[in-house]
């Protein structure tokens, strides 16, 4: 699509959210620059990042790797702010002007409300912190408002409504999402049309799970233009006219080569791999599987210390599989304290989930089936 945004090259962006890690567990800086130059030298430069992801670490990476060694006019790059990281309008700004300096830049191309929902929008809002971005906006220290969005298109209208000095909206968006009544992508993405409002895609392979599909949707695909499953979930995102973004948390330089392969020169999805992709939809549905992403925002706040993300992938695999070897992975990520039987009901996880998943009760589910 057109769209009134300058200096953005291409239709592909770089989520700083899944980076390399070295052995403990901290960012691989040396393959995240190489992953950057790679990524810029290929015609690209929009990146995004928030100052929780990597526990905090994913800011100060993107300043050493990208900032330092790029002048800003050749680089695109998005913040957010989280609901973590203030509790009133006090703490507003000197938590930006903390992400202004841990990024090293002295301005922002998009600032984000992050993870708008239900669940957090009246803290935004009585902390006045979508006026204080319009300040920073006339100050030049943010160059376009918006917001990501986690909720139902209902609720999205309202916040439209409420703001129209929002500019860009972020959104879940994927295949299998589509015409989910859970996540709403395709009732999301037609607010956005109505109120002229481009659209930023987040989760196109829905945190793996549209890489790592079940066996027959493998064959299916296979069958097709010999492309990565990665390819056809952000082509069918980056198909749609008013989207202008789709982000990818790259972890490894293997899916950044992959991913650049198919979007340096993009090409929309035909008519047969759309059908094919409705398929792979109806063969997921007859699965029951967690709709977790692994975006680890469950993490922080966990008192029993549970791994929720990789136990949820697990027992996916084990779905999905039926290998025996999830048994052993389950071991890996489990121990005695930190079981998911071990769960107390507090409900945190819950509250901060993007995708509002009842993880109390699936982490009975998962119990049930690892340790009978």
């Amino acid at each position: 699509m057109s769209h009134p945004f300058d200096n953005i090259k291409k239709n592909f962006g770089f989520g700083v959210m899944r980076l390399p890690l070295d052995e403990n567990n901290k960012v691989n800086l040396d393959e995240f620059r190489k992953m950057v130059d790679y990524f810029i030298d290929n015609g690209f430069n929009y990146f995004d990042t928030a100052h929780v992801y990597l526990n905090e670490e994913s800011e100060k990476a993107l300043k050493e790797c990208l900032v330092k060694r790029y002048k800003r006019e050749d680089f695109v790059l998005t913040n957010k702010l989280s609901s973590s990281c203030f509790r009133n309008e006090e703490d507003i700004l000197p938590f930006f002007n903390l992400q202004l300096k841990c990024c090293g830049t002295q301005y922002f191309d998009f600032y984000l409300m992050h993870a708008q929902s239900r669940n957090n929008y009246e803290q935004y809002q009585k902390a006045n912190a979508y006026k204080i971005a319009k300040r920073l906006k006339e100050e030049g220290k943010i160059k376009h408002i918006g917001i990501s969005f986690h909720d139902s298109a209902e609720f999205l209208e309202k916040i439209l409504l409420d703001h129209p000095e929002i500019e860009v909206v972020q959104l879940q968006f994927n295949y299998l999402d589509y015409d989910s009544e859970d996540v709403q992508s395709k009732k999301c993405y037609e607010v956005c049309v109505k109120y002229n409002k481009p659209v930023i895609v987040m989760e196109p392979v829905k945190g793996g799970r549209l890489v790592n599909l079940p066996l027959k949707a493998n064959e299916l695909l296979k069958n097709l233009n010999n492309g990565s499953n990665a390819s056809y979930a952000i082509r069918f995102a980056a198909s749609f006219d008013n989207v202008f973004m789709v982000l990818s948390g790259m972890s490894y330089m293997d899916q950044l080569i992959d991913n650049v392969s198919f979007m340096k020169d993009f090409i929309p999805l035909n008519d047969k791999e759309i059908d094919t992709l409705k398929e792979v939809v109806n063969i997921f549905n007859e699965i029951p599987t967690i709709a977790c992403t692994s975006c680890k925002y469950c993490l922080d706040g966990c008192p029993k210390h549970i791994k929720i993300p990789s136990l949820f992938t697990t027992y996916n695999n084990y779905l999905l599989f039926k290998e025996d070897s999830a048994f052993e992975a389950y071991k890996h990520d489990s121990n005695e304290n930190n079981k998911a039987s071990d769960c107390i009901k507090c409900g945190k996880c819950e509250n901060i989930c993007p995708q509002h998943l009842k993880i109390r009760d699936l982490l009975v589910k998962v119990a049930s089936t690892f340790e009978k």
